[in-house]
């Protein structure tokens, strides 16, 4: 995503370890704002080109930087912040790719218990780890075409269904797997939170108050 003429400007992602000067740790209001422009940024230049290939690259990005690069970047911000939000869905894609197996497991058991949530998800049917891949890849592909509160709606939605579904999991460990049981129910607690996270980010970007 070079610059061209005609094509938005590509965001000079710098991570925070970058910025330091002469082994002074870089300033935390300077961070912040660095995470908030780059997510503008991104978002602003996904949203005003027509090449799909630019979108793609973007939909890409953690693949082309790497995740502890996007996490210097935004993991710190609020959970209701763009950086915040690109955050959870950036690492949202980067889970079902990296274990299209078990989410899609996960995202089966808990389908069957969320219809709603699994309508507002849009998971194709018939329903397996590729096409949680694609679904991953879609769900971002909404910050940058159509509308972003929907891409975020998706997103929260596809997570109460992943954790309707693990936590059933964690159910049938009991008694034979305590450890797992037990971290399945963690995590499963961790993706509602992240659910009510990208449903509220959803309201606030409606309302022009999601920066």
């Amino acid at each position: 995503m070079t610059d061209q003429p005609g094509r938005p400007r590509r965001p000079a992602f710098r991570p925070p370890a970058e910025m330091d000067i002469e082994g002074e740790s870089p300033d935390p209001a300077q961070v912040s704002e660095v995470a908030h422009e780059t997510a503008a940024v991104l978002v602003g230049a996904g949203r005003a080109t027509q090449d799909p290939q630019v979108r793609t690259r973007l939909i890409h990005l953690v693949d082309e930087l790497g995740l502890s690069t996007v996490a210097e970047l935004w993991a710190a911000r609020p959970a209701t912040s763009l950086p915040g939000a690109l955050w959870r869905l950036y690492t949202l894609r980067e889970w079902v790719h990296r274990d299209p197996v078990g989410a899609a497991a996960d995202y089966d058991a808990g389908m069957r218990h969320a219809d709603v949530a699994h309508a507002v998800a849009g998971a194709a049917d018939p329903f397996g780890p590729e096409q949680i891949k694609a679904l991953g890849d879609e769900i971002l592909r909404g910050v940058f075409e159509g509308d972003l509160a929907v891409a975020l709606e998706r997103a929260a939605a596809f997570c109460r269904v992943i954790s309707i579904g693990r936590a059933h999991r964690a159910d049938d460990q009991d008694g034979h797997d305590e450890p797992g049981a037990q971290a399945a129910t963690r995590t499963a607690s961790a993706l509602l939170g992240t659910a009510a996270d990208l449903q509220r980010s959803a309201s606030l970007w409606r309302t022009g108050t999601l920066d």
